[in-house]
């Protein structure tokens, strides 16, 4: 190799390790401001912001990171964004108010928790067509999260005391499991053994054996309990209380609450960092998304972003 070719080679990699070292965003859906604000993990500041249609609520990361998905629940609609410059992809009609949505495990799908509709809806991420609709058992569905082997979706409808259980390849459910009144948000250990769902109005959250659908502890937590987010490791789930303005940390190995976070106004929705280093929580009544060291346990930062954030997610 010359001596042109090694400072080629020397500059291309100083140039490509910075990218390479660098943290993912979170985004933040704020549906009082209809705007995406996005945070760089390295520093938590905002860098800018994305303008959406009216409400913005569920948020999804694409898996390469090109692409976001917010569920306009004013419009009806999926809105497909670009996350290098926040330019319109695309937009899906998906039915009446659609709140949270989650990507496949794989990515090639996305599910849609239609609330007036009462149903689920499937779109394809690559061809952004509605493949299915599946009709819940419940009442206003919010949330309809993916098991880790993308087989079953749990759909949690507040209307209701029970979360629905999906088979996606049937595309039906099969399985109904009363959890308490209100339930909100669902979060799967990493083997895929239990889900953990919060019943807001019960306050608790439940642990549910997958193999037997069954519910084997009844958590007591805080008021209002909301958000549900399980630590990659699988050893710590979080749960949001929006009337104690705290978030709560289970210890799986006991199913116990361990620790007690405060974190601002009405956190809601959450998202984790891949290492789970730094937990991500939308304060909706403080306008702004709490940073919460996971090893330390405390809130470390606070970021402002537009008005009453709902949702958070990071690829």
């Amino acid at each position: 190799m010359n001596r042109l070719s090694v400072v080629f080679l020397a500059a291309a990699i100083a140039f490509c390790a910075p990218l390479a070292a660098a943290a993912p965003f979170a985004y933040a859906s704020d549906e009082g401001s209809a705007t995406v604000s996005v945070i760089d993990t390295a520093t938590d500041r905002v860098l800018r912001t994305i303008k959406t249609g009216p409400k913005p609520r569920g948020i999804a990361v694409s898996l390469d990171g090109r692409r976001l998905f917010v569920s306009e629940q004013a419009a009806g609609s999926v809105v497909v964004y670009a996350t290098s410059d926040g330019r319109e992809l695309g937009r899906v009609a998906v039915g009446a108010s659609p709140e949270a949505v989650y990507l496949s495990p794989d990515g090639t799908q996305l599910s849609v928790a239609v609330e007036e509709d009462d149903v689920v809806a499937l779109m394809d991420t690559g061809t952004l067509a509605v493949t299915r609709r599946i009709r819940i058992r419940g009442k206003n569905p919010e949330h309809a999260v993916w098991s880790p082997d993308g087989k079953r979706l749990y759909a949690s409808a507040e209307n209701t005391d029970a979360v629905d259980m999906i088979d996606v390849a049937k595309g039906e459910v099969v399985q109904s499991v009363t959890v308490g009144d209100r339930p909100r948000g669902i979060g799967f250990l990493p083997d895929g053994s239990r889900a953990y769902v919060a019943a807001e109005n019960a306050g608790v959250v439940n642990a549910i054996d997958t193999a037997t659908r069954e519910v084997i502890a009844r958590i007591p937590a805080g008021l209002r309990s909301n958000g549900v987010i399980v630590h990659p490791d699988g050893k710590r789930v979080f749960v949001s209380s929006g009337g104690k303005g705290t978030v709560q940390v289970i210890d799986t190995a006991t199913n116990a609450i361990v620790k007690e976070i405060e974190v601002g106004k009405r956190p809601w929705n959450m998202a984790l960092t891949a290492d789970g280093r730094k937990l991500y929580v939308a304060c909706g009544r403080s306008d702004a998304v709490a940073v919460v060291d996971t090893v330390r346990g405390e809130k470390v930062a606070e970021i402002a972003v537009g008005k009453l954030p709902w949702g958070v997610a990071i690829r």
